[in-house]
């Protein structure tokens, strides 16, 4: 594995402004580049990529050196094409900012086998993030944590609202049902080995009309490792409440980021203002 400086261990704060103590476990602010064709991409819904309903929005070296300099606790990409020719750009972009970065990296995006999570690391990224692939072959959890540790392994989860306190797990970039129940999947990847949960929302990626707390919360309180919301992020208050009430340890976010809206610093602010524990 590349060693590369490092801010520190995720999730723990350093003394700041808002009080908070070395030790206490902190709210991490996680920006998301979605990378399609060695660019950053940003669209409303899933599964526009072949429609041509996507948005430039640059170079992702440059712009994950931006939100390094921000004071990003991680940053997360998402191969949404996961070609063969995107892998080979996506492994050089890793690398790239792997070596000047201080964030730990997150990628994700078809990666099938033990083999694709390894070539991953070993370009830089700290967790490998599986979806359709852990739902096709559920074993593929326990070998890659056994192989890379817990710690490495991220099982990501895109919920759609299905019925009344029930959420059903989309697979193929949320394009096909699965008849999955959400829930239920969080917690049998956990078991299986994964070391943390990123939960999408379908109904509300895109839209900055606020995070789903239901099902947030069913999760964080169900499951022992660290859930990561997605989906749905437009204002500062948006992400308070999915960190307070729906019970998440981090949150993830693009369109308020990639648009200039809000910088990571911001957010920090805001939630410490709010008494969240942060990384300042």
């Amino acid at each position: 594995m590349k060693a590369r400086p490092r801010r520190g261990r995720p999730g723990l704060s350093a003394p700041g402004p808002a009080g908070i103590t070395r030790g206490v476990l902190a709210k991490r602010v996680i920006p998301c580049l979605d990378v399609h064709a060695g660019q950053v991409t940003r669209g409303v819904q899933f599964g526009r990529a072949e429609l041509g309903e996507l948005r430039n929005l640059g170079d992702p070296v440059q712009l994950a050196l931006a939100y390094n300099a921000q004071g990003a606790d991680e940053l997360v990409f998402f191969d949404i094409t996961a070609s063969a020719h995107g892998r080979a750009t996506m492994v050089s972009v890793i690398e790239q900012v792997a070596a000047q970065c201080f964030m730990p990296l997150t990628v994700g995006g078809g990666i099938r086998t033990v083999e694709d999570m390894n070539v991953m690391l070993k370009a830089g990224a700290d967790k490998v993030s599986i979806n359709t692939a852990a739902i096709q072959n559920p074993d593929l959890i326990r070998a890659g944590a056994e192989k890379f540790g817990s710690q490495c392994i991220v099982v990501s989860i895109d919920a759609r609202r299905a019925g009344p306190d029930r959420w059903e797990v989309r697979s193929h970039g949320a394009r096909q049902a699965t008849g999955l129940d959400a829930l239920e999947w969080a917690q049998r990847a956990v078991a299986l080995g994964a070391g943390e949960i990123v939960l999408n929302s379908i109904d509300a990626d895109g839209t900055k009309a606020g995070f789903d707390l239901a099902i947030t919360r069913l999760v964080s309180e169900a499951v022992h490792v660290p859930v990561v919301a997605s989906g749905g992020a437009g204002t500062l208050e948006h992400m308070a409440d999915v960190l307070l009430k729906g019970k998440a340890d981090a949150v993830l976010a693009a369109s308020i980021f990639h648009f200039g809206e809000f910088t990571v610093g911001q957010v920090k602010e805001f939630l410490a203002q709010k008494g969240i524990p942060v990384r300042r």
